[in-house]
């Protein structure tokens, strides 16, 4: 039960985590295209080439400049059990709430927590502007706990009925009244602890920094193995993003989503029976390509993750010491989520005067790739591992039939006709027993995350492959779906069908 809720939040972690990709190609692009090194004299100074790319820049920014509200109005979106739109509305007044009170706290009284209040936002001034006010820098660490206190609060308050006469600070008031005089003790408690965990960080942050290829290693694998459930987040998000940013080896960890898809796609080729190949390339090309050319490589990953999961430790494995290695090469910098973003923040600004640097990452990258196709294979026939291809019954599919689809649409009287999510969402449905199954839905990146109250009822494995799942993961009442990136679409369309169960 505790590693179910730990997998659903790091689930609703992921929602405001997928608007990094867009707002991280518009901000490589736009610096790209204002470096005159790059481009010439039209990115000069006062250009307009150069003004308009400027404006870009800063649309594309808004993202990481207010990744706290990100998590504080995202999270709320996947952890409310009821009402998610109103919590989302609940989470941001009581943080912004909680911001007001610490900054008016050490305004105050910054002295007796050790806070200079009077110094300008930034740096190592432990300050920050959210939402416009001038607060203690708590950054993702304090937006996720005030947003998982405001959700506990939104699922145990929310539906209660007050008495007529004060009728009106029911549902989203009370939450926020509640939330109010939380937020007070928790301001004092932030003001007195956080300065103290910020110093604590900063000693943290020189012993990573200080802890060579062996760091880079542990950190890499920490961030790959938690993958599963979804906690990876913690691992890499506070490096990145802060407050516990390092420079160099701590910003390798996406080498492996560039050169990994290559050697362990061509091992699950090679090792299909070869009846199955032609659809196990079908299912390997848009999902590897997916991975090295975006960065998105849980699609990839999820097809063998629960397959076979010890290639997903000799994956984190490899991946670490991929990581480590390139950074014993004296390769260092912001290796980013996939190609396309790496052509504009590595690739080509490092190949004007660190040609040696690029090359030596494809080197060893290439020279991974090798080894992952090589371990990978021999795993696979050493322990008949049943990775894509190599299934005793299933067939290997990726999408669900056309004639499946056609059959649905028509069993529903248009009601799925031409929507592809609903037609999988109801196949999902069926295959869990049907509405009247369902406890509570949730979803991750690419997962569908199903309670149901009879698991007995719920289908063979191979029924779910039928609608376009890549796989199903059973955990007693609890099921994963594994569906991919359309999972967003799939699960409104899964909570339509089931609030239209008979009551």
């Amino acid at each position: 039960m505790m590693m179910q809720k730990l997998q659903r939040f790091g689930g609703a972690m992921f929602t405001p985590v997928l608007l990094f990709a867009f707002a991280g190609i518009i901000l490589s692009l736009s610096i790209m295209f204002q470096n005159e090194m790059l481009v010439g004299g039209i990115a000069a100074e006062g250009t307009i080439w150069k003004n308009f790319w400027a404006v870009v820049e800063s649309g594309g920014w808004t993202v990481f400049n207010q990744i706290e509200l990100l998590f504080v109005i995202g999270l709320p979106m996947g952890l409310a059990q009821k009402a998610n739109a109103r919590a989302a509305l609940e989470s941001f007044v009581v943080y912004t709430t909680f911001n007001n009170f610490l900054s008016k706290i050490l305004q105050l009284m910054g002295p007796t927590f050790n806070v200079d209040f009077t110094q300008e936002v930034g740096g190592n001034s432990g300050l920050k502007m959210i939402a416009g006010t001038k607060t203690l820098d708590t950054n993702l660490i304090g937006a996720i706990l005030i947003a998982a206190i405001v959700v506990w609060i939104h699922n145990r308050y929310f539906e209660k009925k007050l008495p007529d006469w004060i009728g009106i600070f029911q549902g989203s008031s009370l939450v926020v009244i509640i939330g109010f005089f939380l937020m007070l003790p928790i301001a004092f408690l932030t003001a007195w602890i956080w300065p103290i965990i910020q110093s604590g960080i900063g000693s943290a942050q020189g012993f990573m920094a200080s802890s060579g290829t062996f760091g880079v290693w542990l950190y890499v694998f920490l961030e790959r193995i938690l993958i599963p459930t979804g906690l990876h987040h913690f691992i890499y998000q506070p490096f990145i993003f802060g407050p516990a940013v390092v420079e160099g080896g701590f910003a390798l960890h996406n080498v492996s989503k560039l050169f990994a898809p290559l050697g362990i796609a061509a091992a699950f080729y090679t090792t299909a029976s070869p009846e199955k190949r032609k659809k196990t390339l079908a299912l390997l090309i848009p999902t590897a390509l997916t991975a090295i050319l975006s960065g998105i490589t849980e699609p990839f990953e999820f097809t063998f993750l629960f397959i076979a999961p010890q290639l997903f430790l000799v994956h984190s494995l490899l991946a670490a010491t991929l990581g480590a290695t390139v950074y014993a090469f004296g390769v260092v910098g912001d290796i980013g989520g996939g190609l396309i973003t790496n052509l504009s923040q590595f690739i080509i600004p490092m190949s004007i005067n660190h040609m040696g640097s690029v090359l030596t990452l494809f080197a060893v990258g290439f020279t991974f790739s090798v080894i992952y196709f090589f371990v990978f294979r021999f795993a696979i026939l050493k322990y008949d591992l049943k990775t894509p291809g190599r299934e005793d019954a299933e067939e290997v599919k990726m999408y669900s039939k056309q004639e499946y689809r056609d059959k649905q649409a028509k069993k529903n009287a248009g009601a799925l006709a031409g929507n592809p999510y609903a037609v999988s969402a109801a196949h999902y449905m069926e295959a869990l027993g049907g509405a009247d199954n369902i406890v509570e839905v949730n979803n991750c990146a690419t997962r569908l995350r199903v309670t149901v109250a009879d698991e007995a009822l719920v289908a063979p494995d191979a029924e779910f492959k039928e609608g376009g799942a890549h796989g199903l993961v059973r955990n007693g009442r609890a099921f994963q779906v594994i569906v991919g990136l359309d999972v967003p679409q799939v699960r409104e369309a899964f909570d339509q069908l089931v609030a239209q169960k008979p009551i």
